[in-house]
């Protein structure tokens, strides 16, 4: 994820939602927090934990070995973005190119999975990496690859795929992601599919997918198959600093294009918090920063039933301050860290 958004394909006045300074501003609790989460070794998970491009603070994000050591943490659940190849394969990637992330450079867009799968995508972060995590040529990471690593996990876990947009293929990238899941046993109704049971003879775990985008449109076509409480509006406050690096690779023309990208940008941001106001999502995603800004807002989404997954947190006084709103789910570069601060102590059993 990233502060930046997408420009809608459209707008939908009647999408918009109450203004803060109508809006109530009911109080959050603990009770607001889902009632699923699994007992750990010290105590109960009180939200839960997703690994933002998996355990990218220890090794380059989107890499198998990034994935894999989130897993190992008891990371509650893999954040993916992801974008279409040339050829029409769904990769795990961040930007829109390889330039920062690989010793290539170019659209992800214009690159073949071979292509794709030729680059270095880890010795940018992590030169040498643990045997056990794969070869070098293992760790670019398509849909695929992620579902088959999940289903090998051995236990329940979830699954948040985040639709990079603008894309230069449109509404393909949405049906690309669909079409994979169908083939790995998606069921559409519970938006869930079975991994591999750890023991022959035990239950099969589950893995649960949601769907996220700053661009509102990806969200709207995806509702007429996915069920709303697996879909994440994903917004925050449009910055300066953000408007900037949205402008800053036209060089001669960023000064005059700003006021018409921050324009996009901030109309989007309305439109997803829209989703979030008139129910057509059951999860919304914004940035700690809007948090931290806008909390009788926060108070509301929650009182309303609203699941709010927030990004990214990464130090244990933020997970405190949104476990305190009642803030249920969160996106992080460091798991092991989060789920240490999120997780109740154990109550002794005085009986």
């Amino acid at each position: 994820m990233s502060g930046s958004a997408g420009q809608p394909e459209d707008s939908t006045s009647s999408l918009a939602g109450p203004t803060p300074a109508t809006t109530a501003a009911p109080r959050a609790d603990s009770s607001l927090v889902p009632d699923d989460l699994q007992a750990v070794g010290g105590g109960r998970r009180r939200a839960r934990v997703f690994a933002h491009r998996g355990s990218s603070g220890l090794f380059a994000e989107h890499t198998r070995a990034a994935y894999r050591r989130a897993l190992e943490e008891g990371a509650d659940g893999l954040e993916i973005d992801v974008h279409l190849s040339r050829d029409g394969e769904v990769v795990c990637f961040h930007d829109a190119t390889v330039d920062r992330t690989s010793d290539g450079a170019g659209a992800v867009a214009d690159l073949t999975l071979g292509e794709l799968r030729g680059l270095d995508v880890h010795s940018w972060k992590t030169p040498h990496l643990p045997a056990e995590y794969g070869a070098a040529s293992e760790q670019l990471m398509t849909l695929h690859d992620t579902l088959e690593l999940l289903a090998d996990a051995g236990r329940d876990v979830r699954l948040a795929v985040e639709l990079k947009h603008p894309s230069p293929y449109g509404h393909q990238l949405e049906e690309r992601v669909l079409q994979v899941l169908f083939r790995h046993g998606w069921d559409p109704e519970t938006s869930t599919l079975r991994g591999r049971p750890p023991e022959p003879g035990t239950p099969a775990p589950q893995i649960v997918v949601s769907f996220m985008s700053f661009y509102p449109a990806a969200l709207r076509h995806l509702a007429e198959m996915v069920p709303t409480e697996r879909l994440c509006a994903l917004f925050n406050d449009v910055t300066a600093r953000q408007v900037t690096r949205r402008v800053e690779h036209l060089k001669f023309w960023a000064f005059a294009a700003r006021p018409v990208v921050s324009a996009v940008m901030r109309g989007a941001s309305r439109d997803a918090e829209a989703l979030v106001w008139n129910a057509r999502v059951g999860i919304a995603g914004p940035g700690l920063r809007t948090v931290r800004r806008r909390r009788a807002e926060v108070k509301a989404w929650l009182a309303r039933g609203t699941t709010l997954r927030v990004w990214t947190v990464d130090d244990p006084a933020d997970a405190q301050f949104l476990l305190d709103l009642g803030v249920g789910e969160m996106t992080t570069n460091r798991p092991a860290r989060i789920i240490e601060a999120v997780t109740a102590p154990q109550t002794p059993d005085r009986r």
